[in-house]
């Protein structure tokens, strides 16, 4: 072992220089922050979209139309699907834990049953909405309507 291949322990020393603690320590007056401006201040935080002054782009698109916060998002399904499911499993029953086994819906899907094509088997439909059409298709069918 010699003076000139010792070495501190690994992790004893740290590499990263502090910053904001005046001349002395080679960082000089501004920290590394630049001259002057709201990135110089302490607590300064950029708005999330913000493009340095210049309009945003959020501002600028046009708005137009109108979303209505009392809408009620569902999940359509029609005779036809209901059709080819009665068709593969041969069920008399569908209702939404039958739709969800086989992926047609998720957990949380509010079931509208829509009227596009044709119900032939005599089935049991329990779903959270239906459309006037599809009612009469599953009635005229032999089938119950359930409303959840």
């Amino acid at each position: 072992m010699k003076l000139n291949t010792l070495k501190p322990a690994e992790g004893s020393t740290k590499t990263k220089k502090r910053i904001g603690r005046g001349q002395g320590s080679g960082r000089g007056g501004t920290s590394t922050r630049g001259h002057k401006g709201a990135q110089s201040r302490s607590g300064y935080s950029k708005k999330r979209g913000f493009e340095g002054g210049q309009m945003p782009l959020q501002r600028r698109v046009p708005k137009f139309g109108f979303t209505n916060p009392n809408r009620i998002e569902t999940k359509p399904i029609n005779l036809d699907t209901i059709q080819a499911l009665v068709d593969d499993l041969k069920i008399k029953e569908v209702d939404t834990g039958v739709l969800v086994s086989h992926g047609l819906a998720s957990k949380k899907d509010l079931v509208k049953v829509l009227g596009r094509g044709e119900l032939k088997a005599k089935v049991n439909i329990s779903a959270h909405y239906f459309s006037k059409t599809a009612k009469e298709a599953i009635e005229k069918a032999g089938g119950t309507v359930t409303v959840l």
